[in-house]
């Protein structure tokens, strides 16, 4: 399986997602953000955490609007899988592919510490690695972390079962306690916690090792 990291001025997570693909068995290209193409035969884009463009204007805005954004939106519209990830998932909200956005957290404080998710749904490939109602612990690492879409969004959200992962004590205000959203097709996944620093045992948690095995060994299988 191929997949390709994309690499913005601000990415800190970048690497560690790469290496997290890497030993789930997938051949890894970086990108930068200003290729106009993503490598031929990607099966899977990940948009890695940190603070892409210095968070200037507003979290991801700048970044959705890099030439390599169009290409990652068209892999989508494709029928491609793509994983946003923190800073990710602000790109992914900002790019249209995913609904809602993400304010400052209620207690305009950044927040860096591992929290509880509750595993909502096994019905994707992200998630088919866990059992729902599975309870995990996954780092968090944001200042922009809470999960904003008015009410009519929400109850589809929840009705079309496309939240992926909550949190199960609500950091930073996020409604209905989402940490994860998946899009219509469920071939997009963006969260706000960090399962690529839940991989290894050096990490003091593997948690977030199923989201990749069961990933990987889907689209391998596909």
């Amino acid at each position: 399986m191929k997949a390709a990291v994309v690499q913005f001025p601000g990415s800190n997570c970048d690497r560690d997602m790469a290496v997290a693909l890497e030993k789930s068995g997938a051949d890894v290209s970086v990108v930068w953000h200003k290729d106009a193409k993503l490598p031929e035969g990607v099966d899977l884009v990940a948009i890695p955490g940190g603070f892409s463009f210095g968070d200037y204007l507003r979290c991801g805005a700048i970044a959705a609007n890099s030439p390599i954004c169009q290409a990652v939106v068209d892999h989508a519209v494709r029928g491609g899988y793509v994983l946003g990830v923190c800073n990710g998932f602000q790109v992914l909200t900002e790019t249209g592919l995913l609904p809602g956005a993400l304010l400052r957290n209620a207690g305009l404080k950044y927040i860096c510490r591992t929290v509880g998710l509750k595993v909502e749904t096994s019905n994707s490939a992200f998630t088919e690695g866990y059992n729902a109602g599975t309870e995990i612990g996954v780092p968090i690492a944001h200042h922009d972390g809470n999960y904003f879409a008015d009410d009519e969004v929400i109850a589809r959200l929840k009705g079309d079962d496309r939240v992926a992962f909550s949190y199960t004590d609500n950091p930073n205000g996020s409604r209905a306690d989402i940490a994860g959203i998946l899009s219509e097709n469920r071939r997009v996944l963006g969260m706000m916690p960090h399962p690529e620093r839940a991989f290894e045992e050096a990490h003091g948690n593997t948690d977030g090792q199923r989201l990749f095995a069961g990933l990987l060994g889907q689209l391998a299988s596909a």
